[in-house]
This record gives structure tokens, sequence and C-alpha cells, in this order.
């Protein structure tokens, strides 16, 4: 049997993966980064993207905004601000929030705050349709 690589990933709100796979690629902050068995150990903060979990000809993808990853002799964890299965995106509900947060970023009557608010949350949204 092949040499695994035990994987984690954990979201605030829940485990979202724990199992032994062959390979997976995580959009750390200076680029991808590809994690096979036995990898050295190494610290990464994450950028907004998809990781890639990859068991023989199976793969898994996950969308993460922010967090961190940890390659250690145990295998990876990846602890992430956000994550979500890309399967389960809706691009077309994806479209009319973004539609909206566009509207009321043209509204002239926004408070700052509001502003601000609706700019992140479009910022965020984008991110998550280029993942599909």
């Amino acid at each position: 049997m092949a040499d695994k690589l035990h994987f984690n990933l954990v979201s605030p709100e829940r485990e979202l993966m724990s199992t032994e796979v062959d390979q997976v690629d995580i959009p750390g902050a200076e680029g991808m980064l590809g994690v096979l068995p036995k990898h050295s150990p190494v610290m990464t903060i994450l950028a907004p993207g998809v990781v890639r979990v990859k068991d023989g000809s199976e793969e898994t993808r996950i969308f993460v905004r922010g967090g961190f990853a940890e390659i250690s002799p145990a295998g990876l964890t990846v602890l992430a601000e956000e994550a979500v299965m890309v399967k389960d995106l809706d691009a077309d509900g994806l479209a009319r929030r973004i539609k909206n947060c566009e509207e009321d970023l043209s509204d002239t009557d926004t408070l700052p705050e509001t502003r601000r608010h609706a700019e992140m949350e479009l910022k965020q949204l984008k991110e998550l349709q280029v993942a599909l």
C-alpha cells in the first residue's frame, strides 16, 4: 500500500474533512503548495482560493478564505477562516448576491459603514465566484 497523507480541514463552524489522501494542493500566501506524504514540516498563511484534495482518481475542491496550514509528520492540518465545498456553491445565487451588493454600492445614500460592509462582502462573493 502506498503512503497516504493524513488531512484535516477545519473551519470555525465544523470539521469539513479528516481523511487519508494521496495529495493536497493548498493556496498559500506565496502561491500554490502541493503536499504529499512525508512532506517537510511547514507552516503557511492561506490565501483565498481552492484546496484540491486528491485520492486516486477522485478530486475534491474546497474554497477557503484565509487561515493557516500546518504540515507536520502527522499530516496536513488546514485551519480556514471560512471553507465551503465548491460543489455546494450556487452560481445563480452568487450572481444575485453580487448584483445586490453592487446596487448597494451604487446607492449614493449608503452610509459609510454600510458601504464598507458591502465592499467587503462583494470582494468575498467574487472570490467564491472565481472558485466555480
